[in-house]
Protein backbone atom coordinates (compact mmCIF):
# COMPACT_ATOMS: atom_id res chain seq x y z
CA UNK A 1 0.00 0.00 0.00
CA UNK A 2 1.08 3.48 -0.93
CA UNK A 3 0.23 6.96 1.23
CA UNK A 4 -1.36 9.22 -0.77
CA UNK A 5 -1.22 12.90 -0.19
CA UNK A 6 -4.57 14.51 0.79
CA UNK A 7 -4.76 18.27 -0.20
CA UNK A 8 -8.54 18.86 0.02
CA UNK A 9 -9.40 21.35 3.12
CA UNK A 10 -12.48 19.57 4.14
CA UNK A 11 -10.55 16.32 4.61
CA UNK A 12 -7.74 17.83 6.23
CA UNK A 13 -10.20 19.47 8.75
CA UNK A 14 -11.65 16.07 8.82
CA UNK A 15 -8.57 13.86 9.90
CA UNK A 16 -8.07 16.88 12.40
CA UNK A 17 -11.64 17.12 14.10
CA UNK A 18 -12.00 13.51 14.98
CA UNK A 19 -8.20 13.90 17.00
CA UNK A 20 -8.52 13.92 20.62
CA UNK A 21 -5.19 15.41 21.55
CA UNK A 22 -2.58 16.73 18.68
CA UNK A 23 1.39 16.16 20.29
CA UNK A 24 3.06 19.82 19.76
CA UNK A 25 6.70 19.21 19.06
CA UNK A 26 9.06 22.32 19.74
CA UNK A 27 12.83 22.47 20.46
CA UNK A 28 14.27 23.71 23.82
CA UNK A 29 17.34 25.68 24.78
CA UNK A 30 19.50 23.03 24.75
CA UNK A 31 18.36 22.47 21.07
CA UNK A 32 16.80 19.31 21.55
CA UNK A 33 13.24 18.16 20.92
CA UNK A 34 10.27 18.47 23.25
CA UNK A 35 7.03 17.11 22.30
CA UNK A 36 3.87 16.82 24.82
CA UNK A 37 -0.28 16.29 24.37
CA UNK A 38 -2.30 19.43 23.28
CA UNK A 39 -6.07 19.34 23.77
CA UNK A 40 -6.74 22.07 20.84
CA UNK A 41 -8.83 23.59 18.82
CA UNK A 42 -9.20 24.23 15.19
CA UNK A 43 -10.47 26.86 12.95
CA UNK A 44 -9.84 28.54 9.39
CA UNK A 45 -6.00 26.32 9.30
CA UNK A 46 -5.26 27.38 12.47
CA UNK A 47 -4.54 25.60 15.22
CA UNK A 48 -5.64 26.87 18.83
CA UNK A 49 -4.17 25.58 22.35
CA UNK A 50 -3.67 26.58 25.95
CA UNK A 51 -1.76 25.47 29.08
CA UNK A 52 -0.60 26.46 32.25
CA UNK A 53 0.45 30.07 32.29
CA UNK A 54 4.11 28.60 33.54
CA UNK A 55 6.47 26.17 33.14
CA UNK A 56 9.09 24.28 31.20
CA UNK A 57 6.91 24.20 27.18
CA UNK A 58 5.71 27.66 28.01
CA UNK A 59 9.50 28.70 28.61
CA UNK A 60 10.61 26.64 25.57
CA UNK A 61 8.00 28.26 23.31
CA UNK A 62 8.64 31.80 24.39
CA UNK A 63 12.35 31.35 23.09
CA UNK A 64 11.69 29.29 20.25
CA UNK A 65 8.15 29.23 18.96
CA UNK A 66 8.41 27.49 16.13
CA UNK A 67 6.34 24.02 16.55
CA UNK A 68 4.92 20.85 14.15
CA UNK A 69 1.80 19.71 15.28
CA UNK A 70 1.07 15.91 14.53
CA UNK A 71 -2.39 14.02 14.38
CA UNK A 72 -3.08 11.12 13.81
CA UNK A 73 -6.56 9.03 13.30
CA UNK A 74 -7.91 5.85 12.23
CA UNK A 75 -5.08 3.32 13.18
CA UNK A 76 -6.19 0.06 11.68
CA UNK A 77 -3.82 -2.75 12.09
CA UNK A 78 -4.19 -4.99 8.77
CA UNK A 79 -1.82 -7.84 7.59
CA UNK A 80 -1.30 -10.02 4.40
CA UNK A 81 -0.46 -13.19 6.01
CA UNK A 82 -0.97 -13.91 9.27
CA UNK A 83 2.32 -15.82 10.34
CA UNK A 84 4.57 -13.23 8.38
CA UNK A 85 5.66 -10.51 11.23
CA UNK A 86 6.66 -8.21 7.95
CA UNK A 87 2.85 -8.59 6.39
CA UNK A 88 1.77 -6.72 9.37
CA UNK A 89 1.14 -2.75 8.73
CA UNK A 90 -1.10 0.05 10.57
CA UNK A 91 -3.85 2.20 8.58
CA UNK A 92 -3.84 5.75 9.36
CA UNK A 93 -4.62 9.11 8.68
CA UNK A 94 -2.18 11.84 9.48
CA UNK A 95 -2.52 15.73 9.49
CA UNK A 96 1.32 17.75 10.58
CA UNK A 97 1.09 21.62 10.94
CA UNK A 98 4.24 23.64 10.76
CA UNK A 99 4.14 27.12 12.19
CA UNK A 100 5.02 29.69 14.76
CA UNK A 101 3.04 29.95 18.29
CA UNK A 102 1.54 33.38 19.09
CA UNK A 103 0.68 34.28 22.73
CA UNK A 104 -3.10 35.77 22.75
CA UNK A 105 -2.82 38.46 25.82
CA UNK A 106 -6.11 40.11 25.31
CA UNK A 107 -8.84 38.44 26.99
CA UNK A 108 -11.41 39.00 24.91
CA UNK A 109 -9.43 37.46 22.58
CA UNK A 110 -8.67 34.62 24.49
CA UNK A 111 -12.06 33.46 25.33
CA UNK A 112 -13.25 33.33 21.45
CA UNK A 113 -9.84 31.04 21.27
CA UNK A 114 -10.96 28.97 24.48
CA UNK A 115 -14.84 28.39 23.10
CA UNK A 116 -13.16 27.18 19.91
CA UNK A 117 -11.26 24.79 21.66
CA UNK A 118 -14.48 23.64 23.80
CA UNK A 119 -15.99 23.45 20.91
CA UNK A 120 -13.60 20.28 19.83
CA UNK A 121 -14.81 18.62 22.69
CA UNK A 122 -18.62 19.18 23.34
CA UNK A 123 -19.54 20.92 19.92
CA UNK A 124 -20.39 24.24 22.00
CA UNK A 125 -19.00 27.39 21.83
CA UNK A 126 -20.58 29.66 24.26
CA UNK A 127 -19.61 29.19 27.63
CA UNK A 128 -18.61 32.07 30.35
CA UNK A 129 -15.59 32.30 31.60
CA UNK A 130 -14.40 34.37 35.17
CA UNK A 131 -11.74 36.77 34.69
CA UNK A 132 -9.28 35.11 37.15
CA UNK A 133 -9.20 32.34 35.24
CA UNK A 134 -8.86 33.79 31.66
CA UNK A 135 -5.99 35.86 33.31
CA UNK A 136 -4.62 32.33 35.00
CA UNK A 137 -4.57 30.53 31.48
CA UNK A 138 -1.89 30.51 28.64
CA UNK A 139 -3.67 30.81 25.01
CA UNK A 140 -1.87 30.19 22.21
CA UNK A 141 -2.37 30.88 18.21
CA UNK A 142 -0.33 28.52 15.53
CA UNK A 143 0.24 30.75 12.56
CA UNK A 144 0.58 28.01 9.63
CA UNK A 145 3.29 27.83 7.33
CA UNK A 146 2.55 24.73 5.84
CA UNK A 147 -0.07 21.62 5.87
CA UNK A 148 0.80 18.21 5.40
CA UNK A 149 -1.83 15.51 5.56
CA UNK A 150 -1.96 11.68 4.24
CA UNK A 151 -3.53 8.84 4.35
CA UNK A 152 -2.32 5.16 4.17
CA UNK A 153 -4.15 2.15 3.32
CA UNK A 154 -7.45 3.68 2.66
Amino acid sequence: MKARMITLPEAIEEIVRSCDVCSVGMVDENNMPYTLPFNFGFENNTVYLHSAPVGKKISVLRNNPYVCIAFSTAHQLYKQSPEVACSYGMRYKSVLVFGKVEFIEDPAEKIGILNIIMRQYTQRGDFSYSDPSVKNVAVMKVVTDRIEAKAFGY
